[in-house]
């Protein structure tokens, strides 16, 4: 799978890739394992080959904020961790049992000598503003259901697979408020 991604970027040739994914090293995470968690520094980006993340940060009341889920096919690190080199504010934790395929900072750094690594990287920052940004709008913009169908229209099968109290706190709603929109989802679907 990470073959195929690398390959879908279109920046790399066979060779490239094969040196980049010789790179990566496979992980196995169990439910509810971190791949770094806030205050520990972040010095790896893992692509996700099974399994659901969430991310999330803790509230000055203590309580845990989910902000971003990944998905397989994703890469994920706490970036800001990532590139500053200061302790991480969030905690990215598997739902359930996962896989991931990491590479240490670095070897990302190492990389930096193959000029089509720089655009690859270039695309994943703009991605990740554009991730961001998005984000931002939707919770400014758009209603609790339709934020909740577009992460279904995206994710329909892991969707399932996120406990109820992670989905509320990602949409910026009570558990039973999301029940509400579900079972509108589930009325609107049987007229």
């Amino acid at each position: 799978m990470l073959h195929a991604f690398l390959h879908t970027t279109r920046l790399f040739s066979d060779a490239e890739i094969a040196e980049i994914a010789a790179l990566f090293t496979r992980r196995e995470l169990r439910k509810g394992e971190a791949f770094v968690r806030e205050g520990q520094r972040c010095t790896e980006v893992a692509f996700v080959e099974s399994g659901v993340f969430r991310s999330y940060y803790t509230s000055e009341a203590g309580e845990e904020m989910t902000y971003c889920f990944r998905f397989p096919g994703d890469l994920m690190a706490a970036y800001s961790s990532f590139i500053s080199g200061n302790e991480s504010r969030e905690t990215m934790e598997a739902i359930g049992p996962a896989v991931v395929h990491v590479i240490r900072k670095a070897d990302v750094d190492r990389l930096a000598e193959l000029p089509s690594w720089i655009h690859f990287l270039k695309n994943i920052a703009e991605n990740e503003y554009m991730e961001l940004e998005n984000r931002l709008f939707q919770l400014q913009r758009v209603s609790a259901l339709t934020r909740y169908q577009t992460l279904l229209e995206k994710q329909p099968e892991y969707v399932r697979l996120i406990p109820l109290q992670f989905l509320a706190s990602y949409l910026g709603v009570t558990q039973r408020h999301l029940s509400r929109i579900r079972r509108q989802l589930a009325f609107g679907q049987m007229s």
